[in-house]
């Protein structure tokens, strides 16, 4: 890459999450990092630096202004995007990253985003050397590196099988919910679009990569098939890094301790879904929280989150788990702030184009992430 102004550039940085991750990048970045903030109003920006005590650039960026988002991406090695929801707002600025082979890092847990991406703009990405690193945030960083983390812990080449619980406690932001409710009313977009990746991805290698969904108790909870975009990021992974053995399984679940409430959180979302196909209902609902508003200070300070995984392979058993604190905020924003810096900053293996966080950054961002507390542990191991 030829030498660029910034080598981090965070737009959307006067948003909940993205003013999180500027007060992480603020007290992390160190003397020599050169950062910047971007946005459309320069006086929030003001106000943010002010507030950070940090003297930085603040660059002009707007969705609607293609040329603002490629003057960023030409003067950035790294772009981080807190600009959602995704499949409405985040095009422009993946093509300009793309086509400028700046390295671009985002939040996003929306399938139709991250596939339209892939088929649009991966071919681009791979031939200027940039790496669009979607979900870089709870959703899929924990679920991805912990997959890996577990992998790593059992013998190679044998087929492999693992199982993900997630157990969180926390409030969601304005943002999450209305990305959440605009991919319900677009599920034949999401269908249509995951089938022209597929045909855009061609053949596999040889190698089985299967999800499995299936119902069950286990390690003392009812497991319940979670619907996110995180068993899509591992098998990703899974096919491009041949550590996880010629034939690979994952199931993705809530960890949940009492059946009623399991049938219950199924129901709810059962209810959100059916509620977003009415405007009249969607729009009151999404009405009731604006995509600025988010937890407290005390509220994240009280929320917590710990995946545990079961791997099995080669007569071998490992139980790990990856913990911390507030997942959708304080952590989200710590893991996209490190995910940016570790891209700027660490040796990696040489890749390109539309990435996972595995595979263009696993030890090392797992280490990054343990030193900034947040737990990749082995807890049971085996033979």
């Amino acid at each position: 890459m030829a030498e660029r102004e910034h080598d981090i550039v965070l737009f959307g940085a006067t948003g909940f999450t993205g003013a999180l991750t500027a007060e992480y990048l603020a007290a992390h970045a160190g003397d020599g990092l050169r950062w910047a903030l971007a946005g459309r109003n320069r006086a929030k920006l003001e106000a943010l630096a002010e507030r950070l005590g940090v003297d930085v650039p603040l660059l002009h960026a707007d969705v609607n202004e293609d040329a603002s988002l490629r003057d960023v991406a030409d003067a950035a090695r790294v772009v981080i995007t807190t600009v959602g929801p995704y499949v409405t707002y985040g095009e422009p600025l993946v093509a300009a990253c793309a086509s400028a082979g700046t390295d671009y890092v985002d939040l996003t847990g929306e399938p139709e985003f991250v596939d339209r991406m892939y088929v649009r703009h991966h071919a681009e990405a791979e031939k200027s050397g940039a790496r669009i690193v979607h979900a870089c945030g709870f959703d899929s960083i924990p679920h991805d590196l912990g997959v890996l983390f577990t992998v790593e812990q059992l013998p190679e080449g044998v087929p492999l099988n693992v199982r993900g619980f997630v157990r969180a406690g926390g409030k969601p932001s304005g943002g999450t919910f209305h990305s959440a409710m605009t991919a319900f009313t677009r599920v034949r977009q999401t269908q249509q679009v995951h089938k022209e990746r597929r045909r855009a991805e061609g053949h596999e290698d040889g190698r089985r990569v299967r999800l499995e969904a299936k119902p069950h108790r286990q390690l003392g909870y009812w497991a319940v098939p979670l619907p996110t975009i995180d068993p899509q990021v591992i098998a990703r992974s899974a096919r491009a890094l041949e550590r996880y053995g010629p034939d690979f399984t994952y199931g993705h679940y809530a960890g949940v301790k009492r059946l009623p409430i399991a049938v219950g959180g199924v129901a709810g979302v059962a209810s959100l879904f059916v509620a977003a196909q009415i405007p009249p209902v969607r729009k009151a609902l999404m009405g009731r929280l604006s995509p600025g508003d988010g937890p407290s200070e005390g509220e994240r300070a009280k929320s917590w989150f710990k995946v545990r995984f079961v791997g099995e392979g080669g007569g071998q058993r490992v139980v790990t788990m990856v913990s911390g604190g507030d997942p959708g905020y304080t952590e989200t924003s710590k893991m996209l702030a490190e995910s940016a810096l570790c891209l700027a900053e660490d040796d990696l293996p040489q890749t390109a184009g539309q990435v996972t966080t595995a595979v263009a950054m696993g030890d090392q961002l797992i280490a990054r992430l343990q030193r900034a507390g947040i737990g990749f542990e082995v807890l049971e191991s085996q033979v």
